[in-house]
């Protein structure tokens, strides 16, 4: 697939041809979906916790006798039934973390990529840096690039450039900065346009292709 490079003033300065291992991948959509489901689990805490009868203060003593009272018996005002009670079935600290192959996860991004660049999802730039760390003119770069669409953009490392750029984004609503060593299924699939540099594209074929 052959797709158009542009310049930081949005204007077309060549072609270049994405690799098809990657961007031309069969489309698995459960496998997606798996990773998808994965990542949002491992990003559970499971710290949520209530206590039971036995964790809860007081209720040493029985409030009243067995029999004679007319009232219904109970063993403890620390139980289910009683104000300030312990909890029955309720949530307790657990792991939420699901395993899945590294070739597996792999996968589900090349079929992400495949779809994004299937949908003209991509936008690729000779270079990308700003000449200071301003969030206007990151938003007047993606308004030329990506008009009013949401975009993930990649970069290729850190580095002083580089940062700035990540400076520039952080206020724009609809803009996320990310290593494209770091790149996930999430994020893939939670923007619209993909916006990249020639360098993270090389990151990501290192790795995935």
């Amino acid at each position: 697939m052959v797709i158009d490079v542009f310049n930081m003033q949005g204007e077309k300065v060549r072609e270049l041809e994405l690799p098809a291992r990657i961007f031309e991948a069969p489309v698995n959509v459960d496998l997606m979906h798996q990773a998808y489901v994965r990542q949002m689990a491992n990003a559970r805490l499971g710290t949520h916790k209530t206590k039971s009868r036995g964790e809860v203060s007081g209720g040493g003593r029985k409030p009243w006798r067995q029999k004679g009272t007319g009232r219904a018996r109970q063993g403890s005002t620390r139980a289910a039934q009683w104000v300030g009670g312990g909890r029955v079935h309720t949530p307790r600290p657990r792991d939420y973390s699901q395993l899945m192959p590294r070739k597996m996860r792999r996968a589900a991004l090349r079929s992400a990529l495949s779809v994004k660049a299937s949908e003209q999802g991509i936008v690729l730039l000779d270079e990308l840096k700003l000449e200071e760390s301003k969030t206007r003119l990151m938003a007047q770069l993606l308004e030329r690039l990506v008009g009013g669409s949401t975009a993930l953009i990649l970069i290729p490392e850190k580095n002083l450039e580089y940062d700035q750029v990540v400076r520039s984004a952080n206020n724009i609503s609809g803009a996320k900065t990310l290593m494209a060593a770091y790149l996930n299924i999430r994020d893939l699939l939670g923007y619209e346009k993909v916006v990249m540099p020639v360098q993270a594209l090389e990151v990501i074929e290192s790795y995935l292709g």
